[in-house]
């Protein structure tokens, strides 16, 4: 017995032709049911009792189409896009071969080679990238994933801003939201601030590699590797995680897109076009949000733990660096020269470093080992400028000064402020 293999055409046609032989159908009936001529069907008829119905295949099945190109093509162009264009999709390939070879061939035939030849998957066999879910943890307060979303939340009736979000692991209840102009250190700082105070400390943060929370730049050397805002949780005990993929902070990434749903159209229902009003719209949205949303955590223990007498606050909230003290008491920061008061203590700080402490209201603080210093601006101004009048005794201090910051000039460029100088006050110089 001889297993013969048709196509689907070729099973139709043997059907009709049995009919025809058999005379249970005219030749111009089968033409017709086929859509070939008569002719075609006397010829097919032919072949049939001629061979059965291996005489309706096609010859030419299984041998080489007498449209492709001949083998030497293939190869030269294959290789020269193993030699050169190993990583390039079809497309880009043979718009390179036609450019630089003169090597002319269709995407899709590069497209049937690259594949045959392993250089190229279809989109159907592509791998994607794995993210395998990850159960919420168990106890509430035990991870918040914290996140800054962008986004125009006032449509066309207000700026652009960014909205702070704060969403418990376990449950997915929105522990807090503040409209801001950006993910700046400062407003970090208020917002964690409010949180605490409400709910106490959590065990840990969850966040993205934001320069906020995480020391991006490679081969940075000096310092504790902590940022400002890493160093005030340390001192709160409070542990911060950034994760490696937005996937992995899903919790929060998925908050975010049902937030740039919902939230903008409630704010468009309440004509809200401000940071402002926007967030004092927050608390009730929020509450609102958590009953439609929130889970009820697998254990019930809240491990939030409560502010210690000694977590103050607004010491630990605020931007904090260390300043070496000249021998005529002066030091520099954010280009400002500090003269400190001539005391008794101060007189023994000379070649040691101080704390400056810049606060979210402006205020600057000087201190050493907890004693806060007193000190005054040069000469009244906040900078020194040129033609400035400088004062015998504070002369050494003043040009040391100036060698540091033409040392550290950069180019000149329009100035724009930093972003940890966002969300925050003006200064306030006061004595310390």
């Amino acid at each position: 017995m001889t297993l013969v293999t048709m196509s689907d055409k070729e099973i139709g046609r043997l059907g009709v032709l049995r009919d025809v032989d058999a005379g249970r159908m005219t030749a111009g009936a089968a033409a017709a049911v086929l859509g070939i001529t008569e002719r075609q069907i006397y010829r097919l008829l032919k072949a049939y009792r001629r061979d059965g119905p291996s005489g309706l295949v096609s010859a030419r099945r299984g041998k080489p189409s007498n449209r492709q190109s001949p083998e030497p093509m293939r190869n030269h162009a294959m290789r020269l896009i193993r030699e050169y264009y190993t990583d390039f999709g079809p497309t880009l390939a043979a718009e390179k071969l036609s450019e630089v070879h003169q090597v002319e061939f269709s995407r899709e035939t590069l497209r049937r080679w690259m594949m045959a030849d392993g250089l190229w998957l279809d989109r159907k066999h592509r791998l994607r990238p794995v993210h395998q879910p990850r159960d919420r943890r168990p106890c509430h307060g035990e991870l918040v994933q914290i996140d800054g979303s962008k986004h125009w939340w006032f449509e066309a009736r207000g700026p652009q801003c960014t909205l702070l979000v704060y969403i418990d692991d376990a449950t997915g209840q929105l522990m807090h939201l503040r409209f801001v102009a950006s993910e700046s250190t400062f407003d970090y700082f208020a917002a964690t601030r409010v949180y605490l105070e409400a709910y106490g400390k959590p065990v840990a943060f969850y966040s993205d590699k934001h320069s906020v929370f995480r020391i991006n730049r490679p081969g940075a050397v000096g310092g504790d590797g902590m940022t400002q805002f890493s160093r005030a949780l340390n001192e709160l005990n409070i542990d911060i995680i950034c994760a490696h993929s937005p996937q992995a902070k899903g919790r929060v990434e998925r908050a975010n897109q049902t937030l740039q749903d919902r939230l903008v159209k409630e704010l468009r229902l309440a004509e809200v076009d401000t940071v402002e009003a926007g967030n004092a719209l927050l608390p009730a949205f929020m509450a609102d949000f958590n009953k439609r949303f929130a889970k009820i955590p697998r254990d019930p223990t809240n491990l939030h733990r409560p502010l210690a007498e000694t977590d103050d606050l607004t010491k630990l909230f605020a931007w904090r660096e260390d300043r070496m003290v000249s021998n005529s008491l002066t030091l520099q920061f954010d280009n400002i020269l500090f003269v400190l008061e001539p005391t008794e203590f101060a007189l023994g700080l000379r070649r040691k470093r101080v704390t400056i402490a810049d606060y979210p209201d402006g205020r600057l603080e000087l201190s050493y080992d907890g004693v806060v210093l007193p000190y005054r601006i040069f000469d009244k101004v906040q900078r020194v400028s040129q033609a400035a009048i400088v004062e015998n005794k504070f002369l050494g201090g003043v040009l040391e000064f100036i060698r540091d910051k033409q040392a550290k000039a950069p180019p000149r460029t329009a100035k724009k402020h930093g972003p940890r100088r966002e969300g925050q006050l003006p200064k306030m110089f006061k004595a310390g």
